[in-house]
């Protein structure tokens, strides 16, 4: 199983938000590239970024700062946020980035998706944010009816292989990810799914390698000490 460390990136600086809401942030580094040239030094195999300027507003505000990491770290680099365009998808994928995630337009823009993946094939990845279940969209400010297994089938259909999953109410809580409904949501097709949202001990990561996922990514945990990544990341090479 793959861990991602997770950057947000907000008005350019490393941030976290508690459960998306963007008026509890804290900021845990100005330096995105730092902190992300700090994770590969831990051993990380793989950055997962966050543009929360461009999830919230569609606007990819902080694209410098994201092609700097992908340019500055020699391992790979998945970015979401914001991506709802084929340009932004072009120019993320020739700065240097690996995948691209793409949210609200794989809900609310069917056509794009499909053009997408037809284009980039695995290099496109879609994010399932979900709320009780619904798939949530525009920065998880909404709430669809749509459910997130049925958003997931409907995916395979259209090719997509990886699939980040996000329960939104235990995301920066620090209390455990859902596991039933990742492992209801990673037996439900045969895309890969990373784990996101809650993840706050080494506990809670020797579950989710339980469950054999393809990823899980850790926020809070890492950036407050209650995950060492290099001494998770050690145990699981040996």
């Amino acid at each position: 199983m793959i861990l991602f460390p997770a950057i947000d990136i907000r008005d350019g600086k490393c941030v976290r938000l508690i459960q998306g809401d963007y008026d509890q942030e804290i900021i845990y580094n100005d330096s995105p590239t730092a902190m992300a040239l700090e994770w590969e030094k831990q051993g990380a195999d793989y950055i997962h970024v966050v543009d929360l300027d461009g999830a919230k507003t569609g606007n990819s505000l902080n694209r410098e700062a994201i092609q700097a990491i992908a340019k500055n770290v020699s391992i790979p680099v998945q970015v979401g946020g914001g991506i709802r365009t084929m340009e932004i998808i072009d120019a993320h994928i020739a700065s240097g980035v690996s995948r691209v995630i793409i949210g609200t337009a794989a809900i609310q823009d069917k056509p794009f998706l499909k053009q997408a993946v037809e284009k980039y094939g695995d290099k496109i990845a879609v994010s399932i944010d979900a709320r009780k279940g619904f798939v949530a969209t525009d920065g998880w400010t909404e709430t669809s009816d749509v459910l997130a297994v049925d958003l997931l089938i409907e995916l395979e259909v259209i090719g997509v292989k990886t699939v980040i999953y996000t329960d939104i109410l235990k995301d920066g809580m620090m209390q455990g990810p859902n596991f039933n409904e990742l492992e209801m949501m990673d037996n439900a097709s045969s895309i890969d799914i990373v784990a996101s949202g809650g993840v706050s001990t080494e506990e809670d990561i020797i579950q989710l390698r339980k469950l054999d996922l393809y990823g899980a990514i850790i926020g809070k945990a890492l950036y407050e000490g209650k995950i060492s990544l290099e001494k998770i990341l050690g145990g699981q090479r040996g």
